[in-house]
C-alpha cells in the first residue's frame, strides 16, 4: 500500500506541474498571446481555482469509495492550489503593477474583485503553513477547524472570478455550480454523520 500510495503521489505531483510547465515553455516559445502578463494571470488563476475544486473533490470520493486514499492527497492537492494563487498574486503584483505597492494596496482597498482574491490568499496562507503533520498534531481540534475556512476560499475564489469578468459569465459560474454542490455534499454527510452518531448513542443508553 505504500508502494502504491507513493507512485500515485509521485504521479500526482508530475500531473499538477504540468501547467506551470507549459506556462513557461510558452513564455520561451513566445506563445502567451499578444498580452502575455494577462494570460499568465488567467492560467495561474483558473489552475488554482480547479486544483480547489478537485481538493474539495478529495471527501465526496473517500465517501463514495469507501478508500482512504483520497484523503491522503488533499495536502499535496491543497500545497498546489496555494502554489498556483500564490504564482497568480506574484505575477499581479510583480509583472503587471512592477512592485508598486502603494498601486497594490490601493488596488486592494478599491476594487472589489482583488479584495476578495487577496481575502482568499490571506485564509489559505494559514493553511499551507499548518499543512505538515507536526501541526496537525500541536493544533488537535483547531487545525480542522482552521482549514475549514477552504469553504470560504472556494466562495471568495468563484466571486474573484465573476467579477473579474466583464461579459460572458458562463465559465465562472459553472465553477461556481461545481463549488456549491460540493458544500452541499459536504454538508449533507456532516448532517448525515452526525444523525448516525446520535443513534448510536441513544442505542447504548
Amino acid at each position: 500500500m505504500n508502494r502504491y500510495l507513493t507512485a500515485v503521489k509521485a504521479a500526482l505531483f508530475l500531473l499538477l506541474l504540468v501547467p506551470f510547465v507549459l506556462i513557461i515553455l510558452d513564455g520561451v516559445q513566445d506563445n502567451l498571446t499578444a498580452d502575455p502578463i494577462e494570460e499568465i494571470l488567467h492560467r495561474t488563476g483558473l489552475w488554482s481555482l480547479r486544483i480547489l475544486l478537485i481538493t474539495l473533490l478529495m471527501t465526496p470520493l473517500k465517501v463514495l469509495t469507501g478508500s482512504a486514499l483520497f484523503i491522503r492527497l488533499r495536502r499535496m492537492l491543497g500545497l498546489f492550489t496555494f502554489f498556483y494563487a500564490s504564482m497568480h498574486l506574484l505575477v499581479y503584483v510583480w509583472l503587471d503593477l512592477g512592485l508598486d505597492w502603494a498601486h497594490f494596496f490601493e488596488d486592494v482597498i478599491e476594487r472589489p474583485y482583488i479584495t476578495v482574491g487577496m481575502l482568499a490568499w490571506l485564509l489559505m496562507l494559514p493553511m499551507a503553513i499548518t499543512s505538515n503533520r507536526h501541526m496537525v498534531r500541536k493544533l488537535g481540534q483547531k487545525w480542522k477547524r482552521l482549514h475549514q475556512s477552504i469553504y470560504l476560499v472556494i466562495g471568495l475564489g468563484c466571486l474573484h472570478f465573476l467579477w473579474l469578468v466583464k461579459s460572458d459569465v458562463t465559465e465562472p459560474l459553472i465553477y461556481t455550480g461545481i463549488g456549491l454542490t460540493l458544500l452541499l455534499f459536504r454538508i449533507i454527510h456532516h448532517k448525515h454523520v452526525q444523525r448516525k452518531a446520535r443513534i448510536a448513542q441513544s442505542s447504548r443508553s
